[in-house]
């Protein structure tokens, strides 16, 4: 069937973007009419006639009545605006408290597996390279090889300069490698369990972990080596998720918190491991005014700018976890003691 344009949801991205990645995995999924625009994210709302978001980040949506769109760029937020906006075929497991389990793994994909990507992209000399020249290329694959030359440059010298913006330098390189290695280790031994996170049909935290694998596992050198190492389910895991359209998903295909293989837990307790006190600490500068923070993660020293963003990310997380009734809290609980991620929860505990 024929879907007309002024039907399909419009978005403007990039194929190294893991968010793009994600958000076009769930639109397959849910199977979402939708076109996309493989460009920069300015110059496309520019030719559209929609003022850009601040920050224009990828991907951006074009979303609302002909005449009056916005450009939105959070996917986390677009995702339950979907939801409401196309019922049926759901990623947001209808058991709150497993929902909100979900709801830690999509935000540490999204918050955390995002500095293995950023790290190996521009970290080691060989992934610095190849993606210098693939970037360029993945908005324009007829560009010349001295335009070519120059977007390279421009885009190693800017990219590697950021590197200290998710914390990764070479004291914090060690730290970044043994977390992927963990999270390969643990991705392994799920997925002999289940097909995705949370049993037989995918939920938003698997599409934010394959947002982020398809350039671990696809894009990148060093982390595509090690995933076919550490994780060839992984990897395999990451081909399938890419297109769900034809999946037939059933309510009973998501697993009961109190069924799940103790595999999950591994996964969660690398949240607790790293995240936690990275998101901690990042709060406790934010309410103090501080520009940077440091604190231990995983028995090593980890300093990096504070972003206001990620202590909205943690706000978000306890809100969510205080909107729970209480026994679904204490499901929670039961459910999460003794990886870490409690701390998280405590609406006082930012030192």
């Amino acid at each position: 069937m024929r879907v007309e344009e002024a039907n399909r949801i419009r978005l403007i991205g990039g194929t190294a973007s893991p968010y793009t990645q994600k958000m076009l995995a769930v639109l397959r999924y849910r199977r979402i009419p939708y076109s996309i625009l493989w460009d920069q994210v300015e110059q496309a709302c520019q030719a559209m006639g929609v003022e850009p978001p601040k920050p224009a980040l990828m991907p951006t949506f074009i979303l609302g009545p002909k005449g009056n769109e916005q450009a939105v760029c959070d996917s986390t937020p677009i995702i339950r605006r979907l939801e409401d906006d196309y019922p049926g075929r759901s990623i947001l497991p209808f058991d709150p408290a497993l929902a909100f389990v979900d709801y830690l793994i999509e935000d540490f994909s999204d918050e955390w597996c995002t500095k293995y990507m950023f790290h190996y992209r521009w970290h080691p000399s060989e992934d610095a390279d190849n993606a210098g020249t693939q970037l360029p290329l993945g908005f324009d694959v007829t560009l010349s090889d001295d335009i070519l030359a120059q977007f390279k440059a421009y885009f190693s010298e800017r990219q590697i300069s950021r590197l200290y913006v998710v914390g990764s330098n070479e004291t914090t390189a060690p730290i970044i490698d043994a977390s992927y290695r963990r999270f390969l280790k643990a991705m392994e031994s799920h997925l002999k369990s289940q097909r995705y996170m949370l049993g037989n049909r995918p939920a938003a935290g698997d599409f934010g972990l394959y947002g982020q694998l398809t350039q671990l596992v696809g894009f990148d050198p060093t982390p595509r080596k090690l995933a076919y190492e550490l994780s060839p389910r992984a990897v395999a895991w990451v081909d399938k998720v890419a297109d769900l359209g034809g999946l037939e998903p059933k309510p009973e295909d998501w697993v009961s918190l109190e069924e799940q293989p103790d595999s999950l837990r591994e996964i969660l307790a690398e949240i607790g491991r790293v995240y936690t006190p990275a998101q901690l600490a990042n709060a406790a500068a934010v309410a103090s005014g501080e520009k940077t923070w440091q604190c231990q993660i995983d028995g090593a020293e980890w300093t990096q700018p504070t972003f206001p963003y990620q202590a909205k990310c943690l706000r978000y997380t306890r809100e969510a976890y205080q909107l729970l009734s209480a026994s679904d809290r204490s499901r929670v609980d039961q459910f999460l003691t003794g990886t870490g991620i409690e701390p998280m929860l405590v609406e006082d505990n930012l030192n």
